[in-house]
């Protein structure tokens, strides 16, 4: 039962990770359509919800060997959709710390690509899930 409460908490968590990845990017594009200045706070907010879904996701793991003294396995199409969700965090996380970290990343033309890039990782990554929860 113990077990039952570590992966509601981790889901929690996964979940409001989830929001954030997809949340953010898509307010940032629509700000985007109507002022020319994306508020940094939805970057950060972008940036915190891949490292939360990259942690959570490691959580299932840990909480999964500490209650059934094993790893999951995962086969099939649900390593297919394992190695998207962990290759959409690390473009995702990365996308979000170039905006932040890089100046010339603000400029107008190339927020026009990435929020919209953004959003689409965050739902290939959610979709990604999905597969994973079903055929893992």
């Amino acid at each position: 039962m113990a077990a039952d409460y570590a992966y509601a908490l981790v889901q929690v968590a996964h979940n409001l990770g989830a929001v954030a990845v997809v949340g953010s990017p898509a307010a940032a594009w629509l700000w985007l359509r109507e002022q020319r200045a994306v508020p940094v706070m939805l970057a950060w907010l972008t940036a915190g919800g891949w490292l939360v879904q990259v942690l959570s996701g490691v959580g299932f793991g840990v909480t999964s060997y500490l209650s059934r003294g094993e790893l999951p396995e995962v086969t099939g199409v649900a390593l297919f959709a394992l190695y998207l969700k962990v290759s959409c965090a690390a473009t995702g996380l990365a996308l979000a710390a170039f905006y932040l970290l890089i100046p010339l990343w603000r400029r107008e033309q190339t927020q026009r690509g990435l929020w919209p890039s953004l959003l689409v990782i965050g739902i290939a990554a959610l979709s990604g899930a999905a597969f994973l929860r079903w055929f893992g």
